[in-house]
Formats: C-alpha cells, sequence, structure tokens
C-alpha cells in the first residue's frame, strides 16, 4: 500500500505540472497539488509509522497520528471488537479497540491481518492465555 501511495502521489505530481505548463488552468493545477499533497501524506504517515498496532500482556500501543504513540494498560481498555457493516452493496469491517475516552479503528490495510484474528489474539492475551497469532518473523 506504501508504494502504491507514493505511485499516485508521483503520478498526481506529473499531472499538476503537465497541468501547470502544457493547459495553463489554475484550477486544475490546484485540485491536482491539492490531490497530489492529500495522497503524499498518507505514505508519510505510513513510512513514519508503519505498526499501527502493538499488543502485550500489559496492555496495546496504537499510533495516535504522526509518530505519536498512545500506551493503552488493558484495565482502560473497555471492548474489543470487530464492526463488520454492508452500506450501498460495500462492506465494511473495522477493529474497534474502545477505552472509555477514546476509540481506536482499525482497517485491514491498517493492520494487514485478518481482523477477526487480530480481535481473538487481543483477547488471548488480556486474559493472559497462550494462542491466538502465531509470532510471525516479519514484524507484522
Amino acid at each position: 500500500m506504501v508504494a502504491a501511495k507514493t505511485g499516485g502521489a508521483v503520478v498526481l505530481v506529473l499531472l499538476t505540472v503537465a497541468s501547470a505548463f502544457a493547459w495553463h488552468d489554475p484550477r486544475r493545477t490546484f485540485v491536482a497539488g491539492l490531490a497530489a499533497a492529500g495522497v503524499a501524506v498518507f505514505a508519510l504517515r505510513d513510512l513514519l509509522v508503519p505498526v499501527r498496532l502493538a499488543a502485550d500482556p500489559d496492555g496495546v500501543i496504537v499510533a495516535g497520528g504522526f509518530g505519536r504513540r498512545i500506551r493503552l494498560p488493558w484495565s482502560a481498555i473497555e471492548a474489543v471488537r470487530v464492526d463488520a457493516r454492508s452500506r450501498h452493496g460495500v462492506r465494511s469491517t473495522q477493529l474497534e479497540i474502545d477505552a472509555g475516552d477514546s476509540i481506536h479503528l482499525f482497517t485491514l490495510n491498517d493492520l494487514s491481518t485478518p481482523l477477526d484474528e487480530v480481535a481473538a489474539t487481543l483477547a488471548a492475551l488480556r486474559t493472559g492465555e497462550r494462542g491466538g497469532l502465531d509470532q510471525r518473523q516479519d514484524g507484522q
């Protein structure tokens, strides 16, 4: 996904340059530049904070924006659930970590692992059981 976002940002930058010099259309140039900046920001976020969620027996660490990590002890977490919804024929699934004052949402793209497996692993860590996802060597 990072490569796709970076590639998209490069294509949009090229479109911005082409718009500025070839078409002389300031509105098109502005919109293409704005889109390029937006995609670049998301690519940069994925490069700076590649791990969106980490867990251990003491709690979870979630990414909070650019470079900030928030430590949530298990006692602060009220619920961990997978929320699946269908709207206009499109199904969306999110992992929701409810910490009372804050709710942290993660998609399959954020975690690169099926959300049901992540929820099961978090439940096992929370109760102190062994199980859930196997430890992977690639850091995921």
